[in-house]
């Protein structure tokens, strides 16, 4: 039977869709598509001589909002995500403490194939770092630029596109510290995007985990489409909560990688140091700028030494090498 899907819409305003889009990563709501009304009117000015005009219908939805959008199936599980969602809202909309517009949630029903032609219409291929250049795996065949390393992917409703300012932070670094012969550990995997950035670039194995059991699938397959098939494998579980797991993943990685959110990266922090090799580079993402600081106590805290911060809209990723 097709799946119906349930693409859910969450009016904001643009101060404020960080605010919502972190406050979605926290439920473990993911892949998730950002429309920004200021971004649009930015694009209508500065294309005036190329464009004749933007869609009457797009504009007048988007006047005075901007969106977050996602998708959970229309099922009992995916209802019950939703209910989480919105009911949460209120209290997000009084720790946040400034405006966040109306916050109202609404749903549209999708045919599975229509689930899969909204989504994609929002990804197209783009470069990240100065070697990476990120394409869908359905784009395959267009010229990729010049000096540039193609990453396919076909990530589904996992989160990892790269397009995300923290999946590129985590990606940049990566670019600047996998050498070749490395083994790295992707701790929330996702799509796999970070640990096959990390094999193309001369990495000899990279291991991902992740809660998510699709996850496996999902990075195996967009694995398969970079020509990967040994030296990359996927976990499940939490290495919080599983001795057993920890075990498992056990060795000495010369970079490990964390683009999930705060209050995931603070409590994975002491475990991480059993699987650094010496100088090893621990590399996190997905912290929203007012947790920067906890992130940063809590890695000092076990010992490690901060070696660069760096910041883009209004998230933060550190890399760190344990004393």
């Amino acid at each position: 039977m097709e799946q119906i899907w349930l693409e859910v819409s969450i009016d904001t305003v643009s101060d404020c869709l960080e605010d919502v889009a972190a406050y979605l990563t926290a439920r473990g709501i993911v892949g998730l598509v950002l429309e920004d009304e200021r971004e649009l009117c930015q694009f209508e000015d500065e294309n005036r001589d190329s464009w004749a005009n933007i869609d009457e219908g797009l504009k007048e939805s988007m006047k005075g909002v901007s969106r977050v959008k996602f998708y959970v199936t229309d099922d009992e599980d995916g209802h019950v995500r939703l209910e989480d969602v919105t009911s949460g809202l209120p209290a997000f909309r009084q720790r946040v403490g400034r405006p966040c517009g109306t916050l109202n949630v609404s749903t549209v029903s999708l045919q599975e194939e229509d689930w899969a032609h909204n989504w994609q219409k929002y990804y197209q291929p783009f470069p990240v770092g100065e070697r990476l250049y990120i394409v869908p795996e359905w784009m395959r065949g267009q010229t990729v630029p010049a000096g540039r390393i193609p990453i396919y992917l076909n990530p589904g409703l996992i989160f990892g596109t790269g397009s995300h300012g923290t999946t590129r932070l985590c990606l940049e670094g990566v670019e600047r510290y996998t050498k070749p012969g490395d083994r790295v550990l992707d701790l929330g995997t996702g799509s796999g995007i970070l640990s096959i950035a990390a094999l193309v670039l001369g990495a000899k194995a990279a291991v991902g985990c992740d809660i998510d059991p699709k996850a496996s699938r999902v990075a195996a397959e967009n694995a398969a489409y970079n020509g990967i098939t040994d030296g990359f494998r996927v976990e499940t579980g939490n290495i919080i909560a599983d001795p057993a797991l920890r075990e498992k993943l056990a060795g000495q990685y010369e970079m490990v990688l964390a683009n999930i959110i705060a209050d995931v990266i603070i409590p994975l922090i002491p475990y991480v140091k059993d699987f650094l090799a010496p100088g090893g580079k621990f590399l996190t993402s997905g912290i929203i700028d007012h947790r920067a600081q906890d992130v940063k106590k809590a890695l000092e805290t076990h010992g490690y030494t901060i070696l660069e911060r760096h910041d883009r809209e209004g998230w933060v990723s550190y890399t760190a090498v344990r004393q």
